[in-house]
Protein backbone atom coordinates (compact mmCIF):
# COMPACT_ATOMS: atom_id res chain seq x y z
CA UNK A 1 0.00 0.00 0.00
CA UNK A 2 1.43 3.16 -0.75
CA UNK A 3 1.00 5.72 2.29
CA UNK A 4 0.66 9.18 0.74
CA UNK A 5 0.03 11.43 3.44
CA UNK A 6 -1.35 14.83 4.29
CA UNK A 7 -0.56 16.84 7.32
CA UNK A 8 -2.83 19.18 8.31
CA UNK A 9 -2.41 22.78 9.50
CA UNK A 10 -4.19 24.03 12.70
CA UNK A 11 -6.98 25.97 11.21
CA UNK A 12 -7.13 23.12 8.65
CA UNK A 13 -7.71 20.28 11.19
CA UNK A 14 -9.85 22.25 13.31
CA UNK A 15 -12.43 23.73 10.24
CA UNK A 16 -15.44 20.83 9.55
CA UNK A 17 -15.28 19.81 6.13
CA UNK A 18 -17.87 21.54 3.74
CA UNK A 19 -21.29 20.13 4.10
CA UNK A 20 -22.52 18.42 1.25
CA UNK A 21 -26.48 18.93 1.10
CA UNK A 22 -27.01 16.43 3.73
CA UNK A 23 -30.17 17.18 6.49
CA UNK A 24 -27.37 17.32 8.98
CA UNK A 25 -24.65 19.47 8.77
CA UNK A 26 -20.89 18.81 9.82
CA UNK A 27 -21.04 21.89 12.20
CA UNK A 28 -24.44 20.92 14.08
CA UNK A 29 -22.80 17.13 14.79
CA UNK A 30 -19.72 18.25 15.83
CA UNK A 31 -21.61 20.64 18.11
CA UNK A 32 -23.72 17.74 19.93
CA UNK A 33 -19.98 15.38 19.55
CA UNK A 34 -18.07 18.36 21.50
CA UNK A 35 -21.29 19.05 24.17
CA UNK A 36 -20.56 14.87 24.80
CA UNK A 37 -16.94 14.94 24.65
CA UNK A 38 -15.96 18.32 25.67
CA UNK A 39 -12.67 17.53 26.77
CA UNK A 40 -11.24 15.88 23.73
CA UNK A 41 -10.04 17.81 20.62
CA UNK A 42 -11.26 17.32 16.95
CA UNK A 43 -8.77 17.16 14.23
CA UNK A 44 -8.55 16.13 10.50
CA UNK A 45 -6.61 14.35 8.18
CA UNK A 46 -6.18 14.18 4.11
CA UNK A 47 -6.82 10.55 2.62
CA UNK A 48 -7.55 9.94 -0.71
CA UNK A 49 -8.89 13.19 -1.12
CA UNK A 50 -11.54 12.96 1.48
CA UNK A 51 -11.23 14.60 5.43
CA UNK A 52 -11.03 11.92 7.77
CA UNK A 53 -11.86 13.02 11.54
CA UNK A 54 -9.83 12.31 14.51
CA UNK A 55 -10.46 12.59 17.89
CA UNK A 56 -7.85 13.33 20.36
CA UNK A 57 -7.09 13.72 23.68
CA UNK A 58 -3.59 13.15 25.56
CA UNK A 59 0.14 14.70 25.59
CA UNK A 60 1.91 13.85 22.34
CA UNK A 61 4.44 12.63 24.22
CA UNK A 62 2.89 9.80 25.50
CA UNK A 63 2.38 6.41 24.39
CA UNK A 64 -0.90 6.16 21.95
CA UNK A 65 -3.69 4.10 22.11
CA UNK A 66 -5.52 3.59 18.91
CA UNK A 67 -9.53 3.17 19.37
CA UNK A 68 -11.38 1.82 15.85
CA UNK A 69 -15.09 1.51 16.37
CA UNK A 70 -17.30 -0.81 14.83
CA UNK A 71 -21.14 -0.57 13.74
CA UNK A 72 -23.11 0.69 14.24
CA UNK A 73 -20.70 3.23 16.22
CA UNK A 74 -18.28 5.85 15.83
CA UNK A 75 -15.64 7.29 17.72
CA UNK A 76 -18.14 8.90 19.75
CA UNK A 77 -18.42 5.36 20.92
CA UNK A 78 -15.07 5.29 23.02
CA UNK A 79 -16.02 8.61 24.86
CA UNK A 80 -15.54 6.66 28.41
CA UNK A 81 -12.29 4.71 27.55
CA UNK A 82 -10.58 8.08 25.82
CA UNK A 83 -10.55 9.95 28.93
CA UNK A 84 -9.86 7.41 31.16
CA UNK A 85 -6.46 6.26 29.51
CA UNK A 86 -5.81 9.82 28.69
CA UNK A 87 -5.97 10.41 32.45
CA UNK A 88 -3.97 7.32 32.92
CA UNK A 89 -0.90 9.04 30.86
CA UNK A 90 -1.35 7.43 27.43
CA UNK A 91 -2.70 9.61 24.13
CA UNK A 92 -5.71 8.42 22.86
CA UNK A 93 -7.19 8.77 19.32
CA UNK A 94 -10.00 7.58 17.59
CA UNK A 95 -10.62 8.07 14.00
CA UNK A 96 -13.93 7.68 12.15
CA UNK A 97 -13.51 5.29 9.38
CA UNK A 98 -14.29 6.87 5.90
CA UNK A 99 -18.15 7.30 5.53
CA UNK A 100 -18.93 7.25 8.97
CA UNK A 101 -19.56 9.84 11.42
CA UNK A 102 -17.96 13.25 10.86
CA UNK A 103 -15.48 11.65 8.06
CA UNK A 104 -16.23 12.16 4.67
CA UNK A 105 -18.11 10.03 2.38
CA UNK A 106 -16.41 8.40 -0.43
CA UNK A 107 -17.43 8.83 -4.00
CA UNK A 108 -18.71 5.14 -4.71
CA UNK A 109 -19.36 4.08 -0.75
CA UNK A 110 -20.27 0.46 -2.51
CA UNK A 111 -16.44 0.06 -3.84
CA UNK A 112 -14.93 1.13 0.06
CA UNK A 113 -13.03 -2.25 1.26
CA UNK A 114 -11.41 -3.18 4.53
CA UNK A 115 -7.71 -2.45 2.96
CA UNK A 116 -9.08 1.29 2.87
CA UNK A 117 -9.57 1.26 6.22
CA UNK A 118 -6.32 -0.31 7.47
CA UNK A 119 -4.18 1.88 4.70
CA UNK A 120 -5.92 4.71 5.96
CA UNK A 121 -5.60 3.86 9.45
CA UNK A 122 -1.46 3.53 8.47
CA UNK A 123 -1.98 7.45 6.96
CA UNK A 124 -3.84 8.59 10.13
CA UNK A 125 -0.64 7.46 12.07
CA UNK A 126 1.71 8.77 9.81
CA UNK A 127 0.48 11.91 9.60
CA UNK A 128 0.39 12.33 13.44
CA UNK A 129 3.41 11.47 13.53
CA UNK A 130 3.01 7.88 15.78
CA UNK A 131 5.59 5.49 14.89
CA UNK A 132 3.98 2.74 18.07
CA UNK A 133 0.65 2.34 18.79
CA UNK A 134 -1.94 0.05 21.32
CA UNK A 135 -4.89 -0.88 18.79
CA UNK A 136 -7.84 -1.22 20.51
CA UNK A 137 -10.95 -2.69 18.15
CA UNK A 138 -14.74 -3.07 18.78
CA UNK A 139 -16.98 -5.28 16.50
CA UNK A 140 -16.20 -5.55 13.14
CA UNK A 141 -12.83 -2.53 14.45
CA UNK A 142 -11.68 -5.51 15.85
CA UNK A 143 -11.44 -7.21 12.60
CA UNK A 144 -9.64 -3.85 11.34
CA UNK A 145 -7.31 -4.10 13.97
CA UNK A 146 -5.71 -7.60 13.68
CA UNK A 147 -5.26 -7.03 9.68
CA UNK A 148 -3.68 -3.81 10.49
CA UNK A 149 -1.20 -5.92 13.01
CA UNK A 150 -0.60 -8.39 10.02
CA UNK A 151 0.87 -5.37 7.51
CA UNK A 152 2.67 -3.46 10.05
CA UNK A 153 3.84 -5.53 13.29
CA UNK A 154 6.77 -3.08 14.04
CA UNK A 155 3.87 -1.03 14.53
CA UNK A 156 2.23 -2.58 17.42
CA UNK A 157 2.73 -2.60 21.25
CA UNK A 158 -0.03 -4.35 21.97
CA UNK A 159 -4.05 -5.12 20.45
CA UNK A 160 -6.75 -5.48 22.57
CA UNK A 161 -10.58 -6.46 20.69
CA UNK A 162 -14.16 -6.43 22.36
CA UNK A 163 -16.84 -8.26 20.46
CA UNK A 164 -14.95 -10.02 18.39
CA UNK A 165 -11.56 -12.04 18.70
CA UNK A 166 -9.22 -12.75 15.76
CA UNK A 167 -11.12 -14.77 12.89
CA UNK A 168 -8.98 -16.51 10.25
CA UNK A 169 -10.49 -16.44 6.85
CA UNK A 170 -12.18 -20.06 7.54
CA UNK A 171 -13.65 -18.74 10.78
CA UNK A 172 -15.39 -15.88 8.99
CA UNK A 173 -16.62 -18.57 6.12
CA UNK A 174 -18.71 -20.16 8.48
CA UNK A 175 -20.75 -17.39 9.71
CA UNK A 176 -22.23 -17.54 5.96
CA UNK A 177 -23.74 -21.19 7.17
CA UNK A 178 -26.05 -19.34 9.59
CA UNK A 179 -29.42 -19.31 8.54
CA UNK A 180 -30.83 -17.32 5.37
CA UNK A 181 -32.26 -14.61 8.25
CA UNK A 182 -29.30 -14.10 9.94
CA UNK A 183 -28.90 -10.36 9.90
CA UNK A 184 -25.15 -10.66 8.41
CA UNK A 185 -26.38 -12.33 5.30
CA UNK A 186 -29.61 -10.17 5.17
CA UNK A 187 -27.28 -7.29 5.33
CA UNK A 188 -24.77 -8.35 2.47
CA UNK A 189 -27.87 -8.98 0.26
CA UNK A 190 -27.98 -5.92 -2.56
CA UNK A 191 -31.11 -3.52 -1.97
CA UNK A 192 -32.43 -5.52 0.94
CA UNK A 193 -30.79 -3.58 3.91
CA UNK A 194 -31.34 -0.58 2.13
CA UNK A 195 -35.36 -1.44 1.88
CA UNK A 196 -35.84 -2.06 5.18
CA UNK A 197 -33.29 0.58 6.60
CA UNK A 198 -35.60 3.11 4.08
CA UNK A 199 -38.73 2.89 5.79
CA UNK A 200 -37.37 4.41 9.31
CA UNK A 201 -35.41 7.75 10.14
CA UNK A 202 -31.68 7.33 11.27
CA UNK A 203 -32.80 7.99 14.88
CA UNK A 204 -34.86 4.78 14.68
CA UNK A 205 -32.04 2.52 12.69
CA UNK A 206 -29.72 2.90 15.45
CA UNK A 207 -31.85 2.28 17.80
CA UNK A 208 -33.30 -0.51 16.93
CA UNK A 209 -29.76 -1.91 16.11
CA UNK A 210 -28.68 -0.64 19.80
CA UNK A 211 -31.47 -2.92 20.83
CA UNK A 212 -31.06 -5.83 19.00
CA UNK A 213 -27.34 -6.15 19.56
CA UNK A 214 -27.69 -5.84 22.65
CA UNK A 215 -29.86 -8.80 23.41
CA UNK A 216 -27.87 -12.21 24.18
CA UNK A 217 -29.84 -13.75 21.10
CA UNK A 218 -28.25 -14.06 17.46
CA UNK A 219 -30.79 -11.74 15.35
CA UNK A 220 -32.25 -13.96 12.94
CA UNK A 221 -35.06 -12.65 11.21
CA UNK A 222 -37.61 -15.25 9.70
CA UNK A 223 -38.64 -15.87 6.17
CA UNK A 224 -40.93 -13.26 5.47
CA UNK A 225 -39.58 -10.91 8.17
CA UNK A 226 -37.12 -7.76 7.69
CA UNK A 227 -34.15 -6.95 10.39
CA UNK A 228 -35.61 -4.31 11.83
CA UNK A 229 -38.79 -5.85 12.71
CA UNK A 230 -36.80 -8.04 15.54
CA UNK A 231 -37.48 -4.93 17.35
CA UNK A 232 -41.04 -3.65 18.67
CA UNK A 233 -41.11 -0.33 18.35
CA UNK A 234 -42.16 0.18 22.25
CA UNK A 235 -39.16 -1.57 23.56
CA UNK A 236 -36.87 0.93 25.89
CA UNK A 237 -33.10 1.77 24.93
CA UNK A 238 -30.60 -0.19 27.27
CA UNK A 239 -30.30 1.80 30.63
CA UNK A 240 -26.81 2.32 30.27
CA UNK A 241 -27.50 4.15 26.54
CA UNK A 242 -29.09 7.75 27.04
CA UNK A 243 -31.34 9.91 24.33
CA UNK A 244 -28.53 12.13 23.99
CA UNK A 245 -25.88 9.63 22.96
CA UNK A 246 -28.98 8.28 20.65
CA UNK A 247 -29.32 11.86 19.00
CA UNK A 248 -25.15 12.17 18.18
CA UNK A 249 -25.46 8.96 16.82
CA UNK A 250 -28.67 10.08 14.64
CA UNK A 251 -27.02 13.25 13.54
CA UNK A 252 -24.48 11.37 12.41
CA UNK A 253 -25.92 9.19 10.40
CA UNK A 254 -28.11 11.37 9.18
CA UNK A 255 -25.83 13.11 7.35
CA UNK A 256 -23.55 9.55 6.14
CA UNK A 257 -26.40 7.52 5.83
CA UNK A 258 -25.50 3.48 5.74
CA UNK A 259 -24.39 2.71 2.62
CA UNK A 260 -20.42 2.50 3.81
CA UNK A 261 -21.35 0.50 6.73
CA UNK A 262 -23.47 -1.96 4.94
CA UNK A 263 -19.99 -2.19 2.70
CA UNK A 264 -17.59 -2.74 5.36
CA UNK A 265 -17.96 -4.54 7.08
CA UNK A 266 -21.01 -6.80 6.16
CA UNK A 267 -20.68 -6.83 2.38
CA UNK A 268 -16.64 -7.04 2.32
CA UNK A 269 -16.70 -9.89 5.23
CA UNK A 270 -15.15 -12.45 2.47
CA UNK A 271 -12.30 -9.61 1.47
CA UNK A 272 -9.13 -11.42 1.23
CA UNK A 273 -6.22 -9.52 2.28
CA UNK A 274 -2.67 -11.31 1.98
CA UNK A 275 -0.40 -9.91 4.33
CA UNK A 276 3.17 -9.10 2.59
CA UNK A 277 4.35 -12.50 4.41
CA UNK A 278 3.02 -15.21 2.94
CA UNK A 279 4.52 -18.13 5.12
CA UNK A 280 1.39 -19.42 7.04
CA UNK A 281 3.67 -17.60 10.11
CA UNK A 282 2.59 -14.83 8.82
CA UNK A 283 -1.04 -14.89 9.48
CA UNK A 284 0.54 -15.62 13.77
CA UNK A 285 0.02 -12.30 15.98
CA UNK A 286 2.57 -12.34 17.89
CA UNK A 287 2.65 -8.82 19.80
CA UNK A 288 0.64 -8.78 23.56
CA UNK A 289 -3.20 -9.03 23.48
CA UNK A 290 -6.46 -8.87 25.33
CA UNK A 291 -10.40 -10.08 23.93
CA UNK A 292 -13.34 -8.56 26.11
CA UNK A 293 -16.08 -9.99 25.94
CA UNK A 294 -19.22 -9.95 27.53
CA UNK A 295 -20.98 -13.58 28.18
CA UNK A 296 -24.41 -11.81 27.12
CA UNK A 297 -23.10 -11.16 23.79
CA UNK A 298 -24.98 -12.39 21.23
CA UNK A 299 -21.74 -13.13 19.34
CA UNK A 300 -20.15 -15.46 22.28
CA UNK A 301 -23.55 -17.61 21.02
CA UNK A 302 -22.14 -17.94 17.32
CA UNK A 303 -21.82 -22.05 16.62
CA UNK A 304 -18.18 -23.20 17.70
CA UNK A 305 -17.11 -19.79 19.09
CA UNK A 306 -16.96 -20.69 22.74
CA UNK A 307 -15.13 -23.49 21.67
CA UNK A 308 -12.78 -21.66 19.65
CA UNK A 309 -11.86 -19.10 22.24
CA UNK A 310 -11.07 -22.11 23.99
CA UNK A 311 -9.27 -24.19 21.67
CA UNK A 312 -8.51 -22.99 18.74
CA UNK A 313 -7.66 -18.80 18.61
CA UNK A 314 -4.37 -19.42 20.64
CA UNK A 315 -2.96 -21.32 17.58
CA UNK A 316 -3.32 -17.96 16.02
CA UNK A 317 -2.92 -14.98 18.61
CA UNK A 318 -0.26 -17.40 21.17
CA UNK A 319 0.33 -14.18 23.36
CA UNK A 320 -3.22 -13.73 23.95
CA UNK A 321 -5.32 -13.56 27.79
CA UNK A 322 -9.04 -13.07 27.53
CA UNK A 323 -11.54 -11.52 29.99
CA UNK A 324 -15.20 -12.10 30.59
CA UNK A 325 -17.77 -10.19 31.59
CA UNK A 326 -20.82 -12.09 32.97
CA UNK A 327 -23.21 -9.58 32.36
CA UNK A 328 -21.87 -7.90 29.45
CA UNK A 329 -23.21 -7.27 25.96
CA UNK A 330 -22.31 -6.60 22.20
CA UNK A 331 -21.80 -2.94 23.72
CA UNK A 332 -19.87 -4.02 26.99
CA UNK A 333 -17.27 -0.92 27.07
CA UNK A 334 -20.81 1.45 27.22
CA UNK A 335 -22.93 -0.61 29.21
CA UNK A 336 -19.57 -1.29 31.91
CA UNK A 337 -17.17 1.14 31.22
CA UNK A 338 -15.22 1.35 34.45
CA UNK A 339 -14.97 -2.25 34.18
CA UNK A 340 -13.55 -2.32 30.75
CA UNK A 341 -11.53 0.91 31.39
CA UNK A 342 -9.71 -1.13 34.29
CA UNK A 343 -9.21 -4.29 32.09
CA UNK A 344 -7.80 -2.15 29.76
CA UNK A 345 -5.25 0.29 31.66
CA UNK A 346 -4.30 -3.26 33.39
CA UNK A 347 -3.11 -4.65 29.59
CA UNK A 348 -1.55 -1.00 28.86
CA UNK A 349 0.38 -0.65 31.98
CA UNK A 350 2.03 -4.01 31.59
CA UNK A 351 2.99 -3.52 28.22
CA UNK A 352 4.02 0.08 28.44
CA UNK A 353 6.70 1.31 26.21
Amino acid sequence: MELGLHRCGEADCLSPPPARGEAHTYSSILKLVIKNMDQIKHKYVQVDGLKLHVAEIGSESSPVVLFLHGFPEISYTWRHQMIAVANAGFRAIAPDYRGYGLSDIPPQPEKTSFADLVKDTAIILHSLGISKVFVIGKDFGGMVAYVFALFFPEKLAGIITLGIPYMPPQALKQLQTLPEGFYMRRWQEHGRAEADFGRFDAKTVVRTIYILFSRSEVPIANENQEIMDLVEPSTPLPSWFTEEDLETYAASYGKSGFLTALQIPYRSMLEEIAPPNQDPNGMIIEAPALFITGEKDFFFSFPGMAEYLKCGIKNYVPNLEIKYLPEGSHFVHEQFPDKVNQLLLNFLNLNKY
